[in-house]
């Protein structure tokens, strides 16, 4: 398993700390799973309910213009071998266009949400890091991570954060 120079310095001067602690006073140490925050926290649910009634119409439209493309699919596939040529020709290229217009949608769709989700995405992590930060101060941390391979309960102040996010603090 590979791991990044800067995670790597940073297990190190954990570790450097850790050990200058011991011989001196206690460390205090925390850790928080982003990713558990990203999904528990209030903020973080709002943003997604945001999101899905914010491109709940658009995704709605998206369904039914799909719904009529493999009607107007089968509906050629079946009557096409009674079709003459020409008329046979103007439908596929018809049914082409809509396919076209249909992808073209569908990727602005999803262009759109990613967007918004990026958005909505830095406005709950830059709240997270803010909470973090207050947590540090009042609770005088020497380090809290928040990537790390292990952590234990003990060091584990992701609740402590989720929490605070929930109380609006």
């Amino acid at each position: 398993m590979k791991m990044s120079l800067s995670k790597f310095l940073v297990a190190a001067a954990a570790l450097s700390f850790a050990a200058v602690g011991a011989s001196a006073e206690e460390l205090k140490i925390g850790y928080v799973n982003s990713e558990r925050v990203l999904r528990e926290a209030a903020p973080a649910k709002a943003a997604q309910a945001k999101l899905e009634a914010e491109f709940k119409k658009r995704e709605t439209e998206m369904n039914d213009q799909a719904g009529r493309v493999r009607a107007a699919m089968e509906k050629l596939e079946k009557e096409g071998p009674t079709l003459a040529e020409s008329e046979r020709g103007r439908r596929q290229r018809e049914l082409a266009e809509q396919q076209r217009d249909f992808e073209r949608k569908r990727r602005e769709l999803q262009e759109d949400l990613n967007q918004r989700k990026n958005e909505e995405l830095a406005a709950v992590v830059e709240r997270a890091n803010k909470v973090i930060k207050q947590i540090f101060e009042q609770e005088k941390y020497d380090l809290i991570l928040q990537e790390v391979i292990f952590a234990g309960p003990r060091v584990d102040i992701t609740k402590k954060v989720i929490d605070a996010m929930n109380a609006g603090k």
